[in-house]
């Protein structure tokens, strides 16, 4: 029960109105102009290269793991953090962007976000220490954490509403297309230049190519306010995200250990604290939210089941989707014997012309409602799994790259519709609320999904000996059948949680 005198009351009639299924009307400016204008799409390409950059340089890294275990010396579980900590921090990092967006101008949010992918490249160059790298890539997860959902503000505030999906469907477009490239420019870069060159790149393009772009082409369509940060919710979000995602770190480890006859009870007790930590840390930010004037998110919309049923699907989704990156690449160097470029090549087709389909799936949207382009999109996604499950003991680097086509496909053309179809069944004033609790599921489920498959194939080669090895080779295999069936049941469940939502909007009707 709330105390009285601190309600929200804005937050409760939102509430209410999600309840009684009533559709707010989309807050685009000029919704007479149906008409995209350059400055719309040069904002969304300069900002959403920022999250380009970010993405990219984690999926680079995935393929360069192999390679960056023997440099640091560490084993599978630990080399993971260089992409889990990058994704935690960008969660972390999202549950502010609802605070900044309204305290802050677009174009300083910009700045911040470039100033930070500079200074975050720069010391994975210099860096020549594993601590030094995890602090690089906090660094950039920081400011990837403010660009992603700057550039869905921008959507969201300033398009047409008839072209909101597409539009959304280009946002998206921009950061699923550096999975594609990410591992190819990884092994790429790998096989000819020090991976660091990477990074040396990417500056240029930032200074170059994204700030002036940005800086000419970001406008303000909607005043600043007197926000206030609330930072004891800000720092239960944190703790939450954080325990969790050590939760299946830890378990992982304690699990591998007692595999191979290795001391767990350490792990074991690191993992149980984690959870506690982590689902505590979640219910306080709930009640506390709840309880307070000016919480750092508000939640009254989340007593919608439909828009809590989209976030469901949302968060589950990215476990497989970015969790694919991490499972090909190394299941293709350890099990099948392939070099870092083609192992990186191999996510290549998937990937990369599934982020076209991005925009297309956004229209699909647009012209027949969300029900068949969403549904239809992820039982064509699911095959993949299915088919790799099916072929998981005899696969060939060939078919690994076509089943994973046909799951980046569909992924593709579903996962942008699911976040649009629930913001806009929430009112104007709390998008951007909506859009920090999606893009922090989002970046949360990538986490965890990195954590729990880099844990299911460490288990999987526990006691098989040394890389390179048959035994080696055979136990990665059986890891990743064990992760394609995990993947398979994920994808399902979200699938059941879209069809329910469906249903609820249904009856509404």
């Amino acid at each position: 029960m709330q105390a009285s005198g601190t309600t929200d009351p804005v937050n409760e009639d939102n509430a209410e109105n999600a309840t009684q299924g009533r559709r707010a009307p989309h807050s685009a400016p000029n919704s007479d102009d149906e008409r995209i204008s350059g400055k719309l799409i040069g904002a969304i390409v300069a900002v959403g290269s920022l999250a380009f950059i970010g993405i990219l340089t984690e999926t680079v890294m995935t393929v360069l793991f192999p390679q960056l275990m023997r440099e640091f010396n560490v084993n599978t579980a630990t080399v993971q953090w260089i992409t889990t900590i990058y994704l935690l921090t960008v969660a972390a990092t999202m549950p502010l962007s609802s605070y900044l967006n309204r305290k802050f101008k677009h174009r300083v949010l910009f700045l911040a976000a470039v100033a930070l992918a500079v200074l975050g490249s720069l010391t994975m160059i210099f860096g020549h220490a594993f601590p030094v790298i995890l602090v690089a890539r906090i660094i950039q997860g920081i400011g990837s954490g403010v660009a992603t959902p700057l550039m869905m503000n921008i959507i969201l505030e300033q398009s047409p509403r008839s072209k909101v999906g597409r539009l959304m469907g280009v946002g998206s477009l921009v950061i699923t297309v550096a999975p594609a490239i990410g591992p190819t420019v990884g092994g790429a870069v790998s096989s000819i230049l020090p991976w660091r060159a990477i990074f040396v790149i990417v500056i240029p393009v930032i200074l170059l190519i994204s700030l002036p772009v940005g800086l000419k082409c970001i406008e303000q369509h909607r005043p600043t306010e007197e926000a206030h940060l609330n930072p004891l919710q800000f720092a239960a979000i944190v703790l939450a995200l954080c325990g969790l995602v050590m939760f299946l770190n830890q378990a992982g480890v304690a699990v591998a250990a007692a595999v191979s006859g290795g001391a767990a009870t350490a792990p074991a007790i690191f993992a149980v604290i984690s959870l506690i930590v982590g689902l505590g840390s979640l219910f306080f930010f709930g009640w506390s939210s709840r309880r307070s004037f000016s919480p750092l998110i508000r939640l009254g919309w989340l007593r919608d089941p439909m828009v809590l049923l989209h976030l469901i699907a949302y968060m589950l989704l990215p476990i497989v989707g970015i969790g694919f990156g991490y499972v090909i690449t190394n299941l293709a160097q350890l099990s099948l014997g392939t070099n870092a470029f083609l192992a990186g090549a191999l996510v290549l087709p998937g990937a990369l012309i599934g982020a076209f389909f991005a925009p297309i799936g956004g229209t699909l949207y647009d012209r027949f409602g969300p029900v068949r382009p969403i549904l239809g999109a992820f039982f064509l996604a699911i095959c993949g799994p299915i088919l790799l499950l099916v072929f998981s003991m005899r696969l060939t680097p060939a078919t690994l790259a076509g089943f994973y086509f046909i799951f980046g496909l569909g992924y593709a053309l579903g996962f942008s519709n699911i976040m649009t179809n629930a913001l806009r069944s929430i009112a104007p004033q709390f998008m951007p609320d909506g859009n920090a609790v999606f893009n922090t599921c989002l970046q949360f489920g990538g986490a965890a999904g990195t954590a729990l498959f880099s844990t299911v194939l460490s288990v999987a080669q526990a006691g098989a000996g040394k890389e390179g090895t048959e035994a080696f080779s055979h136990a990665t295999a059986v890891g990743g059948s064990w992760t394609f069936t995990v993947m398979i049941v994920i994808v399902a469940v979200a699938i059941c949680c879209l069809i329910t939502a469906f249903r609820i909007g249904a009856k509404r009707k």
